[in-house]
């Protein structure tokens, strides 16, 4: 599992929850339920890690919980 923050929402649109992570730019799943978002979410995190590892690109360190306003 990984140390993330994720942001979950439900999207009427989609008819999906939405899960995205902030401080991986792009990073983000969704999931006909919350625990499958969440699930989707560390598989995409996973391999979002991978891709910026192959490209040699920054992996930023999870800050814990963010504030937005």
């Amino acid at each position: 599992m990984s140390k993330y923050e994720i942001i979950i929402y439900w999207s009427e649109e989609d008819q999906a929850f939405i899960a995205e992570v902030p401080e991986l730019p792009g990073c983000a799943a969704d999931g006909r339920t919350y625990q499958e978002a969440v699930a989707n979410t560390e598989i995409v995190i996973q391999e979002w890690i991978e891709t910026a590892k192959e490209l040699g690109r920054p992996i930023p360190e999870p800050k814990g919980r963010l504030i937005f306003a």
